[in-house]
């Protein structure tokens, strides 16, 4: 009897001594905002598809980009789908961080940001942008798109007079009620604003230079330390982007849902175009450092390869 007892005394010291020495995996935590770019991800969540690629994913719900970006640098979470703009800030910032894929923007036809006048302002034409009011948030993808939708249609840029209105629903609102000429304002904004009577003037899905990513991005420091789960997380995105291909109608709601369509176009909205996953191009990413830089946000020494991490997608 006693030495039963023993045996099973030192049974249990060795499995208490290997529990304590198991390296528990925490969840790779995913930052994502309010907007349909992140549909996909959602779509992997619902489809239980991260554990069927073997991956334990965490999707983090965000209210701002500032929240969003605050947390990856503290380090609550591993990664964020964001604008190509904000990951290269967040490199300035110090947070070292890669882009590993798009989540939209490999064609000019996915995502949408639109430049409206207000509906009873008579503008019609990228003609008469001269002197006009447009509302935007300065030294953001909102300013960027603007410029390069200007320049890529022959209008000066120091032609328009920007006024800085960060946040999206205010400017809205102001261009609705003419209290501003013109506004740029990305999807679903942009068509609820032109359900309501503004007038679409420049769109970026219309133009054959592709001006807007969003992408998806991780500290370094995660992937090093979780290369398998990062290709595992690209692999569920492509499985979600594949099942959406197929039955787009079958996610309306919780597109509706995630991205907060304004419920007044909320029957007739609908999801964007997604591609599989892949790197964006180096002329893409060049143009914006470009702009970036002429503005003094980053300074030269920032470059696609630092940016941009293709490892996951070569194949």
């Amino acid at each position: 009897m006693k030495k039963i007892l023993f045996l099973l005394l030192i049974t249990a010291m060795v499995m208490t001594g290997c529990s304590s020495t198991e390296e528990v995996k925490e969840p790779v935590k995913i930052g994502l905002l309010p907007i349909e770019d992140s549909l996909p991800l959602y779509i992997a969540e619902a489809e239980n598809l991260f554990a069927k690629n073997n991956v334990d994913v965490e999707l983090v719900a965000f209210n701002s980009a500032r929240e969003r970006d605050m947390a990856l640098q503290s380090g609550d979470i591993d990664g964020e789908v964001a604008d190509v703009l904000a990951a290269a800030l967040l490199e300035k910032s110090g947070i070292d961080v890669s882009i590993i894929s798009l989540t939209l923007g490999a064609t000019p036809g996915e995502g949408r940001f639109a430049l409206l006048t207000s509906p009873n302002s008579g503008l019609r034409s990228p003609e008469q942008l001269k002197n006009v009011t447009v509302g935007i948030s300065e030294n953001t993808i909102i300013e960027y798109v603007l410029d390069q939708l200007l320049q890529l249609h022959g209008i000066p840029i120091e032609d328009v007079n920007k006024e800085a209105i960060p946040r999206i629903p205010e400017r809205l609102q102001l261009l609705l009620s003419d209290k501003i000429d013109a506004a740029l304002l990305p999807d679903p904004l942009a068509s609820l604003a032109e359900a309501k009577g503004a007038h679409v003037i420049l769109d970026d899905t219309k133009v054959a230079e592709n001006i807007s990513q969003v992408v998806l991005l991780f500290s370094k420091e995660t992937i090093a330390k979780n290369e398998e789960a990062i290709a595992r997380i690209l692999a569920a995105y492509n499985d979600a982007v594949q099942m959406f291909n197929t039955n787009p109608n079958k996610y309306q709601e919780l597109f509706i849902e995630k991205a907060r369509v304004p419920k007044d176009i909320q029957d007739t909205y609908r999801p964007p175009v997604f591609s599989q996953a892949q790197v964006p191009r180096k002329a893409d990413i060049d143009r914006l450092l470009q702009w970036m830089q002429d503005k003094e946000l980053i300074g030269q020494e920032l470059t696609y390869e630092q940016l941009v991490d293709d490892r996951f997608v070569k194949d």
